[in-house]
């Protein structure tokens, strides 16, 4: 889990961006997840209706074993995540719970890793999706990889669920996709000449989130950059200064 050099990651997103079909998805997240070197990478899609597709380097029987449990109902990721607009760090969930525990020493035994950092991201008409890193090694060591690499890992979050949606389309009609509230919040402010650190003052949040929230916005919107997305934005009317 060394640095990894940016060059290294820019044709990989290149050829996320030009995949082709879903078995492209796959292939190119079991090479994101051995550029990164860890142990899996995930990501999972579900649409407003319930419908579901996912690519990912967990073994299939853990898979399986997780489908025939209905995992979904306990699993402190996904119920933690759906709750969020910002990647969270696993230890940071709920795991107190009898059925929590007993879920998370399975998943290390089926060799999920014990640690994992996942990044919710949220598309139009209720879709829901979520990447995820997981890996095997001690806290600190987690905390240096994931502090060295969290705006890649929202990159690759927000190109993989891009890409899927562009094979999917009924499930996304070619409509804008829809800001969340702080994503609107952020922006606008921006908008109004505010800074930054002025912006994260006023919604009373870190710079880091409102990073998120700014990158989110600007992947939805296909922005090249924060105030491409401002433009945008504004102009279909999501936001108004």
């Amino acid at each position: 889990m060394n640095a990894i050099p940016p060059v290294r990651l820019e044709p990989l997103l290149e050829a996320l961006e030009h995949a082709s079909d879903l078995t492209d998805l796959q292939r190119l997240i079991e090479q994101f997840r051995d550029l990164l070197r860890v142990d899996h990478m995930v990501y999972h899609w579900v649409s407003g209706a319930g419908d579901q597709y996912g690519c990912g380097t967990y073994s299939p029987t853990w898979v399986q074993r997780y489908l025939d449990q209905d995992y979904v109902r306990v699993d402190p990721v996904i119920q933690g995540c759906y709750k969020l607009f910002h990647p969270v760090d696993w230890k940071r969930l709920d795991w107190s719970g009898k059925a929590a525990r007993a879920f998370q020493v399975e998943a290390i035994k089926y060799g999920t890793g014990n640690q994992g950092y996942s990044v919710p991201v949220r598309g139009p008409n209720g879709q829901f999706a979520l990447f995820t890193v997981s890996h095997t090694c001690d806290d600190a060591k987690w905390a240096a990889f994931t502090e060295e690499h969290r705006r890649d890992l929202i990159l690759i979050a927000h190109y993989f669920n891009q890409k899927a949606l562009d094979f999917e389309p009924d499930r996304n009609p070619g409509q804008v996709q829809s800001l969340s509230p702080r994503e609107v919040d952020g922006l606008t402010l921006l908008a109004m000449g505010y800074s930054r650190a002025q912006v994260a003052q006023t919604l009373s949040i870190s710079e880091h989130t409102l990073r998120v929230y700014v990158e989110s916005a600007r992947f939805k919107l296909g922005a090249v950059n924060t105030i491409h997305a401002v433009a945008r934005a504004t102009s279909r009317g999501l936001i108004v200064v």
